[in-house]
């Protein structure tokens, strides 16, 4: 797939979406780690969902990116 026709992400703004890839996968990572300590099922289904919510923006800026490559 070519991307020929995409424009290039300034540098800044690939400084700004790789800071919020970084804020993201921490995000996931904590999330993950909550729910592995919550006994309470409620609790334990919530930062699984949070987790899974930061898992797809994490995602989705990778996406972008690979987009304009």
């Amino acid at each position: 797939m070519s991307n020929a026709n995409q424009p290039q992400i300034e540098s800044k703004n690939l400084m700004i979406v790789g800071d919020q890839m970084n804020h993201e996968a921490l995000a996931y990572k904590k999330c993950e780690l909550y729910a592995g300590y919550f006994v309470d099922p409620t609790l334990k289904s919530m930062a699984q969902k949070l987790a899974r919510h930061h898992k797809a923006h994490f995602d989705n800026l990778l996406s972008y990116l690979d987009s304009h490559q």
